[in-house]
């Protein structure tokens, strides 16, 4: 009686020669194959007997169609489909290499780097597929091809096709879609409705097991495997293997969550986070305060007077054990909505409100009002000025967030509501507004004395005489206090101590004694409710050091929190942060110029291009960098048209990429 194989290749044989079995799958035999019309070798995959015969072979043929438009490097193209002598059939190109599986099976685990790599390559044709209507229901290591290192994906939509044609059928050929290891949560349940984040899921069981060695769950049966995967948590990868860096066990958590809703939108999504080294859940191990060698992961340009940076956490980030979530992005401010870069606002412009729910900063210089009081609420994208503050500087809100405090031109403090209450003078003259000021929970303003030389004030929040707190000692060499930031308790005031050719000091006053205590060096110091002090050096490092509120004085040494990330210039430091843990400010120094940089995962800027910065008088908008981190675009250009460039990298040349238009931006 002949073979399979024999009569397979007597029905095509006027259009492929058969040449040897290359194996066996769950649901075809893979033949390798010469095309003989286009003199190429093929794969050529045909349907198990017991699954084509419940298949309708119109509509099989019909269903794997739509899969050939599909054109990605990281997707094995399909070449031809039909049907021959009862026999289904598909033809994809050959790939002379091997499985991923066939690797993982010599190799158990892969390094870190060419497991995520794979990956995100596979992610990313997973991406196109689902944004083209397709899922492949099916992702698992014998699907995975390589071929020079790079991945090609096998049967794109042949689980999709062999479901669509069977219909209601599929227990009748005894198979089952999806190998068991890699199958989500709701394909274990024959659930009829698989998403996107299916294949999210089984991608991130190949990357469970290329890290560890086995799949997220085993078993003695196919049962005891699909029971696991419904019922049980898989293990952190970390415990199989603890040198997998804090964002891929957290993101390989993510995507492997039991309910769709709670994984990744997309497979773009996980792909990023694999890639983000500041990328953590909420129940995920935290990402180190610094990680060996550099991050490229990240890009700044360190322009003063457009960006801001974010860092949001809570306050554990500053405890020793455990450490919180870390996260980090920047705000990106429209030219007509950017942070003032007027000379005499510089340092001050920013403060955030006691729930990290809004900035307000001094902006507008674009506008016909002129700089302003500005506020960006978080969950929005504009920011709209308050009414009546033109001309206010160095805003600070009260502790409850319901108004703000502002400098006026001539010197004097205001208040603003933030419910539509009008703009009022609080002090009865002019006060040194370069000094700051804060509001404390004791119903007083502070803020520092007229000539700047006779210590810091202190005056009722609804108006009234103002009373000394702190005073310069001139037989010291001080000759300024700056910067008041009043503590929760409300006991202490902490003040910055300037001095006749002397370096910076902080220090803190008791506000029912009088008596002063000086901390360390530094200016423009925060108190953290974990029990810290921040405070900033000269060159812009903030550094946090356990503090005793009630004693009012540092308990332990300080380690660095951002490493000279922060514009630090004689006139103030341009960083706020909130009660709940949101840590604001503004990188980099006065002035449009900007630098583009790279920056490590402790917040270590260096440059791209040492030799490559762009001129003072250049505007700048976007950047975008690409996947491989070989190239970067720029917006840039002058008040007549801004156009984009591409650099390369890391000291290639930079040209120019559009020609027409007036603006140019945002590229991607």
């Amino acid at each position: 009686m002949p073979s399979s194989a024999d009569l397979i290749s007597a029905s095509l044989a006027d259009r492929y020669r058969i040449e040897r079995e290359l194996g066996q799958g769950g649901m075809a035999t893979v033949y390798l194959a010469e095309d003989l019309k286009h003199k190429r070798k093929v794969a050529l995959k045909v349907l198990k007997p017991e699954l084509a015969a419940v298949l309708g072979a119109e509509r099989f043929v019909q269903e794997i169609t739509t899969t050939a438009a599909l054109q990605h490097p990281h997707i094995l193209p399909l070449f031809d489909s039909g049907t021959a002598d009862g026999f289904l059939f598909y033809v994809m190109p050959f790939i002379d290499g091997e499985t991923l599986r066939n690797k993982l099976d010599r190799e158990t685990q892969l390094g870190v780097d060419e497991a995520v790599k794979i990956t995100t390559e596979v992610a990313d044709a997973l991406d196109y597929a689902h944004r083209n209507g397709v899922i492949h229901r099916d992702i698992k290591p014998e699907n995975i091809l390589l071929h020079d290192g790079r991945p090609m994906v096998a049967d794109f939509g042949i689980a999709l096709a062999v479901s669509a044609a069977a219909g209601g059928r599929m227990t009748e050929t005894g198979l089952s879609l999806g190998t068991p290891h890699y199958m989500s949560p709701e394909q274990a349940t024959a659930e009829k409705e698989i998403t996107a984040r299916s294949d999210v899921y089984s991608l991130a069981s190949v990357l469970y097991e290329m890290l560890t060695g086995n799949p997220p769950h085993t078993g003695a049966s196919a049962q005891q495997i699909i029971m696991k995967i419904v019922t049980e948590e898989a293990a952190p990868v970390t415990r199989m293997r603890k040198a997998v860096p804090p964002n891929v066990t957290a993101a390989v958590a993510m995507a492997l969550e039991k309910l769709p809703a709670d994984r990744f939108e997309s497979a773009s999504a996980f792909a990023t986070a694999l890639q983000n080294p500041m990328f953590t859940t909420a129940g995920a191990a935290p990402a180190p305060s610094a990680l060996p060698g550099r991050s490229r992961a990240v890009v700044a340009l360190l322009v003063a007077t457009t960006l801001v940076a974010t860092v949001s956490a809570g306050w554990g980030w500053l405890r020793p054990r455990p450490p919180a979530p870390l996260r980090q992005y920047s705000m990106f401010l429209p030219p007509e909505q950017a942070v003032s870069s007027a000379t005499p606002v510089l340092g001050g412009r920013l403060s955030i409100s006691p729930d990290g729910a809004r900035l307000a900063y001094v902006g507008g210089d674009r506008t016909a009002a002129g700089p302003g009081i500005w506020i960006r609420e978080r969950d929005r994208l504009e920011a709209t000025p308050l009414s009546g503050t033109s001309a206010g500087r160095r805003p600070f809100f009260k502790p409850d967030g319901s108004r703000i405090g502002y400098f006026g031109p001539d010197g004097s403090i205001n208040v603003v509501g933030l419910e539509g209450e009008p703009p009022r003078a609080v002090s009865l003259g002019p006060v040194y507004t370069i000094g700051g000021g804060a509001w404390g929970s004791d119903g007083y303003i502070y803020a520092v004395a007229p000539s700047g030389r006779d210590g810091i004030l202190r005056i009722p929040e609804e108006g009234g005489a103002a009373d000394p707190v702190t005073a310069v000692d001139t037989t010291r060499g001080e000759l300024l206090h700056l910067y008041p930031t009043v503590l929760p308790n409300g006991r202490g005031v902490l003040f910055t101590i300037r001095g006749n050719g002397t370096t910076d000091r902080i220090a803190v006053v008791d506000t029912r004694t009088g008596q002063r205590n000086d901390l360390t060096v530094g200016e423009s110091a925060w108190y953290v409710p974990s029990g810290h002090l921040l405070y900033l050096l000269p060159d812009g490092t903030l550094m946090a050091a356990p503090f005793d509120d009630a004693a009012l004085r540092i308990t332990g040494p300080a380690r660095t929190v951002l490493g000279g990330g922060v514009g630090v210039t004689r006139l103030g430091a341009d960083l706020t942060l909130s009660a709940n843990g949101t840590l604001m400010y503004l990188s980099g120094t006065a002035g449009f110029g900007v630098e583009p940089v790279w920056v490590d995962a402790d917040g270590t800027a260096t440059p791209m291009d040492p030799t490559w910065t762009f001129a003072s008088t250049s505007l700048y908008s976007t950047m975008a960098l690409s996947p491989d981190g070989s190239r970067l675009v720029v917006s840039q250009g002058t008040s007549s048209g801004q156009q984009l460039w591409v650099k390369q990298l890391p000291q290639g040349p930079n040209m120019q990429l559009t020609f027409d238009g007036r603006v140019n931006s945002r590229a991607r």
